[in-house]
């Protein structure tokens, strides 16, 4: 298409492949670059995925002029200068959650998308499945009554690495980064940002965090329960608690179904994906920067930076640093 979005991709892990799966499938996107530290490797992603460019460094990537947005799924620590490379060469971002390590990180991200005015979102996919944003538009328009609870764990089991990205602190790993985020932005998008915080974790051998349990409470006395985990298998779901009902999202990160139940009845609303569910954040990435706007209605930048900063609190109660933040 004469109009498409020209995409490329920093980092070439699993990731990355998913979203190529997404992009190559949208007739409206065109996924022009892939980039990595390694050339290698980036060569060999492009050839799987059918990209016609390579390159062995980010800054090359990012000072390619035949690309208009750049999705950044490097580990979590290159997540901020990445990011700041590709806004200062005027591409618009989107970078995978976590967005970054810390507040600090975040909010320098934010300020060179809005000193450059561009585009920049966080790549929480989850809040753009069909299933979710019929959730929220229920849960909105009072089909349960006043939401008071929500629960929500993202948990599981990954082997014994302690070099890889999940343990090692050195690419500030431990659960609540990789998927607990999850649980937090849910909790953010539905009941916004507590008032109140307590945590407890299990900081296992190498110093992250293996498992953690969350309690948020809010102004209205609503509470969040969440949990996370890479060491332990959980259920994956997410329960909405109103004073009429309850929605049930099974698997809600990348959910396809929800059951309401109210009373005594009980219905089951089945939403299945397009593609691979990638394809609902890029969309909604192209539509912003074709009516160009900087940020997303669904979940913008400040939104983001309170997530973070929830985060930070979360681990300062357990006394977790991150070597990059000493």
């Amino acid at each position: 298409m004469a109009d498409a979005i020209r995409w490329g991709i920093l980092g070439a892990g699993g990731i990355a492949r998913k979203m190529a799966e997404a992009l190559n499938a949208l007739p409206d996107a065109d996924l022009a670059a892939v980039g990595s530290r390694d050339i290698e490797k980036a060569r060999k992603f492009a050839s799987e995925c059918g990209i016609a460019k390579a390159y062995g460094s980010y800054a090359e990537m990012a000072a390619d002029d035949n690309l208009d947005i750049i999705y950044v799924a490097t580990a979590h620590p290159y997540h901020k200068d990445c990011t700041v490379l590709c806004l200062e060469h005027g591409k618009a971002v989107l970078c995978e959650k976590p967005f970054a390590v810390n507040f600090a990180e975040a909010e320098q991200m934010v300020e060179t998308a809005r000193k450059q005015k561009r585009f920049l979102m966080e790549a929480m996919w989850t809040r753009f499945l069909p299933v979710m944003e019929r959730a929220r538009q229920m849960v909105s328009e009072g089909a349960i009554g006043e939401l008071r609870m929500l629960q929500a764990d993202f948990g599981f089991r990954a082997g014994w690495d302690p070099s890889g990205r999940l343990l090692n602190p050195q690419l500030a790993g431990g659960g609540l980064l990789d998927v607990g985020v999850y649980t937090v932005s849910l909790a953010s998008w539905f009941l916004g940002a507590p008032e109140h915080i307590a945590s407890l974790a299990h900081l296992g051998q190498t110093g992250v965090d293996e498992q953690c349990a969350m309690l948020l409470g809010y102004g209205g006395g609503e509470v969040a329960i969440l949990s996370s985990a890479v060491r332990t298998n959980t259920q994956h779901e997410a329960v909405l608690m109103g004073s009429e009902g309850m929605i049930r999202i099974p698997n809600f990160w990348r959910a396809t179904r929800m059951t309401v139940t109210k009373g005594d009845e009980t219905e089951t609303i089945e939403m299945p994906l397009a593609i691979n569910g990638f394809e609902y954040e890029a969309e909604e990435c192209m539509r912003c920067i074709r009516q160009g706007k900087t940020e997303s209605e669904v979940i913008g930048l400040n939104e983001t930076l309170s997530i973070i900063r929830t985060m930070d609190e979360i681990r300062s109660q357990w006394g977790l640093k991150y070597p990059m933040e000493a």
